[in-house]
């Protein structure tokens, strides 16, 4: 029988911390590793399997997609790419749509429009800002964007253009606001620094900001975009309009696909300025439409916010019950656990192996983000695994 797990150890680059479980199957909510156990997951592919793993809409759009056409080059018109596109302006306040293949992709578009921007309209400015904890991705441009010394020290210098500046204050980004800056590029709840929460009116202070200086309000919403925080995208919440947003991660529901929407005009790019090869083709555009269009048909958004608030009731229930929980923070289905202690990956391997998966977003916090599709079963038995880890800890503790 193949060792798996040691094949990769002989084979890969060193740049993934794995946990010791080899998956072979996925079904809604759950998963199955090579040895036949099952798991509940609560990761759901780093907040990407929008409704779950294999969903039958979005299997049978890549099987008719597959049988028709899968790739042509983004020379001629396809399809599937023109009834997603409609499908995500009609549904966001944006006019314009690029399609391109992650996250990293999606953002560094949105700056290279920004620079373009920069360029035409603010006289050369080419600047953006962006805050610590934040993530944009693992290029090396958006290792700059991204403000974590962790990520950004191994691959110094860095290419220059990126202020890093404190989150959840507007009163720095002003002050580092110059006659450079083409823009400001935020999340609207940081994810990989920890689902950190923005106060309830940073967000449109930011705004206001960037419309008095004629600079470019961006929103990175790879993580929260797609109904992940109980709307379909999270700007919504906040009483904003983004002149461009990123979205990446549940627009495919586990296909690899990314985007970039801008208003009107912003949308300065002209032919040949920028591109992609597989990016927008007809497979992955089929799946995206599929999903989108799922969510937007069938309300998973209002189910969303539902099984959230009751996923938020449970863990402050086990904060109230075990003191070394010191937080519990999060919107919709993307929710972090902090405790008083790095011990975040030892819960993450207690969870392991009592059947439920989760990710460790900080040594001192977990993060869940599991399918859209969950309910509350899913929750309380996710719930009572969690109660059971931390139950053994606070024993050893004792």
């Amino acid at each position: 029988m193949t060792n798996w797990q040691e094949l990769e150890q002989r084979l890969f680059l060193r740049t993934f911390s794995r946990v010791p479980v080899t998956l072979v199957r996925g079904q809604g909510a759950w998963v199955w590793d090579d040895q036949g156990k099952r798991y509940l997951d609560f990761v759901g592919g780093w907040a990407v399997d929008s409704l779950g793993h294999c969903p039958p809409v979005v299997v049978e759009a890549l099987e008719k997609q597959a049988h028709t056409l899968i790739q042509v080059s983004n020379q001629f018109y396809t399809i599937p790419q023109i009834e997603l596109a409609q499908l995500l302006v009609q549904n966001s306040c944006l006019d314009r749509v690029f399609f391109c293949n992650s996250g990293a992709e999606a953002a560094e578009g949105a700056v290279k429009l920004a620079r373009r921007y920069g360029k035409m309209r603010l006289g050369g400015a080419h600047e953006i800002i962006t805050t610590h904890s934040s993530f944009h991705g693992r290029t090396l441009a958006m290792t700059a964007a991204t403000g974590q010394s962790k990520f950004q020290e191994p691959y110094e210098p860095l290419p220059n253009g990126f202020i890093n500046v404190e989150y959840n204050n507007v009163e720095v980004i002003k002050a580092a606001t110059t006659a450079q800056t083409c823009g400001v590029m935020l999340e609207p709840i940081q994810g990989e620094g920890g689902v950190n929460m923005p106060h309830d009116s940073y967000l449109s202070e930011v705004e206001s900001w960037c419309r008095e200086r004629g600079i470019l309000f961006i929103l990175d919403e790879v993580q929260t975009g797609i109904g992940r925080t109980g709307t379909l995208f999270a700007y919504e919440q906040y009483d904003v309009e983004p002149d461009i947003m990123t979205l990446a991660k549940g627009l495919g529901s586990g296909v690899p696909i990314g985007a970039f929407l801008a208003k009107e005009n912003v949308s300065l790019f002209s032919p040949g300025e920028h591109g992609s090869t597989f990016g927008g083709n007809p497979l992955v555009c089929a799946a995206a439409y599929a999903t989108v269009k799922y969510i937007i048909d069938n309300g998973i958004v209002g189910r969303v916010k539902q099984v959230g608030r009751y996923c938020l009731s449970k863990l402050e229930n086990l904060k109230r019950r075990f003191d070394f929980i010191t937080d519990v923070r999060g919107r919709g289905l993307l929710i972090a656990v902090e405790f008083s202690d790095e011990g975040a990956q030892d819960v993450v391997m207690a969870c392991l192996e009592k059947g439920l998966l989760v990710n460790q977003v900080k040594p001192n916090a977990i993060r869940l983000m599991p399918p859209l599709i969950i309910g509350e079963n899913e929750v309380d038995e996710a719930a009572g695994i969690l109660h059971s880890v931390f139950k053994e800890r606070e024993s050893r503790r004792l």
